[in-house]
C-alpha cells in the first residue's frame, strides 16, 4: 500500500493505491470517507438498474412447505416463489 502524506493530524494518510479490493476492503472497514473528503475527486457514474426485488411476508407454514419444495425441485426459495407468484397471477 503507497501512502500519502497524512492529511489531518491522527488520521491515517490516504494510500496512493490498493494493491487489491480486498486491501481497499480492509482500510475502508476500518477508516471513515468523511476524514478524507478533501483527497477525494468526484466521478460520473450512471447506474442502469434493470431489476427490483420487493419483500414480501408469508405466513410460516406457508415459508416451510416452499422451502421443503425448493428443496426437492432443487431451486432458490426465492426464485421458486417468484416463478410460483407468475404463474398464479397470469392465469
Amino acid at each position: 500500500m503507497k501512502t500519502k502524506k497524512k492529511a489531518k493530524k491522527g488520521i491515517d494518510p490516504l494510500p496512493d493505491t490498493f494493491l487489491s479490493a480486498e486491501e481497499a476492503g480492509e482500510f475502508w472497514d476500518t477508516h471513515s470517507t468523511s476524514d478524507y473528503e478533501d483527497q477525494l475527486e468526484p466521478v460520473d457514474m450512471t447506474i442502469d438498474i434493470k431489476r427490483r426485488y420487493f419483500e414480501i411476508e408469508i405466513d410460516r407454514e406457508s415459508f416451510l412447505a416452499l422451502n421443503a419444495y425448493a428443496k426437492k425441485v432443487n431451486k432458490p426459495v426465492k426464485i421458486l416463489a417468484s416463478s410460483i407468484l407468475k404463474e398464479k397471477l397470469v392465469s
